[in-house]
């Protein structure tokens, strides 16, 4: 069973590949903000929705010295297709072998139209620059998630 994330725990340290294939490794982000945001998977309308917003974001979190990473199951390659084709102006982690989703208990069991499934759940982490987490959203809408993210983080600071 993973650990608990809980506030005020450590995050997790990964290495995971992005869109280009170049390993992004979360320890080189220390003394930063990161987002990490689970998603189920590329080009779908709620994941599509919850990237734009991201990216439409991005030069509010760069102000904020905050960096934004999506990561799913998709491969590099489907990631890179999905930034083309959307837009997008954020880096996607691949984490095909869902290892990094279970570390961060985003891996669960998931029921469509009766059928069970384990699928990705929704959720947002939020780390400080300590590599603390400071915020988690779960069961995520995609809708105005980045604005709040964004709220959430100028918050935080404002308090530092």
């Amino acid at each position: 069973m993973p650990k608990e994330l809980t506030l005020g725990t450590k995050a997790l340290i990964f290495s995971l590949p992005n869109e280009t294939g170049a390993t992004i490794n979360l320890s080189d982000y220390e003394k930063r903000w990161v987002v990490l945001y689970f998603y189920p998977k590329d080009n779908t309308p709620g994941c599509t929705i919850e990237a734009l917003e991201f990216s439409t974001l991005a030069k509010n979190f760069k102000k904020e010295q905050a960096t934004i990473f999506g990561i799913s199951k998709d491969s590099c390659t489907s990631h890179q297709t999905f930034i083309i084709n959307k837009k997008l102006t954020i880096q996607l982690l691949s984490d095909e072998t869902t290892d990094i989703h279970k570390l961060y208990n985003v891996w669960k069991k998931k029921k469509f139209m009766g059928k069970s499934y384990m699928g990705c759940e929704r959720t947002t982490y939020l780390l400080d620059p300590q590599g603390n987490i400071a915020y988690i959203w779960n069961n995520v809408k995609p809708e105005g998630h980045a604005q709040e993210v964004l709220k959430q983080l100028q918050e935080l600071k404002t308090n530092e």
